[in-house]
């Protein structure tokens, strides 16, 4: 039987895929909710930029600065906790957005949401997903953001790349997600969301 091509990465079927997601059921290994009971959660919320470049659409990474006090050198999407401004989570997507890399929230279509992820360090997020058309313009914050940069989408939808790693952390076994992809470690919670982000937009999802 021959194999169904991939559907093209437009605009338009991601927003259909993401409208028509539904709940997503947790791997019993890989639960998105991980806080004991009586831990104070934070909440934030991350923007997961989709840029609609012309050899195709590509996902939008910051590496943080190594001298941050949470996550420092980690690969994210740009984001953080919420604050008592912002209307809802979309706001903190954008505002944190602006303020980490320059991108202005009137340049990001808002196309859906993910599930939350839980943080060790005590954050809730929520992935925003957005969608931007070229060009794009940038002014990263030296402070938080040491780089930049952009992933085929195309990359993160291929499951070769969806490397499944566990460790221990305050006695409690740990399960996660890990892509590299050149050079660059992308795991824990960012691999998470790219991996519930491929079971939505997976065209056998």
């Amino acid at each position: 039987m021959p194999v169904k091509p991939p559907p093209p990465l437009t605009r338009d079927w991601i927003l259909d895929r993401l409208r028509r997601a539904g709940a997503i059921a947790d791997d019993p290994e890989f639960q998105r909710y991980m806080h004991l009971p009586g831990v104070q959660v934070v909440p934030a919320a991350v923007l997961v930029p989709l840029i609609n470049q012309p050899q195709g659409v590509t996902v939008l990474l910051t590496r943080r600065t190594g001298h941050l006090h949470d996550h420092a050198g980690q690969i994210s999407f740009p984001g953080g906790r919420v604050d008592e401004t912002d209307v809802d989570r979309v706001a903190t997507a954008l505002r944190e957005a602006a303020e980490e890399i320059g991108i202005a929230p009137s340049a990001v279509e808002i196309i859906g949401a993910l599930p939350e992820w839980d943080i060790p360090t005590g954050f809730r997020v929520t992935p925003v997903v957005g969608w931007i058309e070229p060009p794009l313009e940038l002014s990263p914050d030296s402070f938080e953001v040491a780089e930049v940069f952009e992933v085929p989408l195309a990359f993160f939808l291929d499951p070769a790349n969806h490397e499944r790693h566990s460790d221990e952390i305050n006695g409690r076994r740990r399960h996660y997600y890990a892509m590299p992809y050149e050079g660059r470690n992308i795991w824990g919670a960012t691999a998470g969301m790219l991996h519930t982000l491929y079971r939505v937009l997976h065209p056998e999802g």
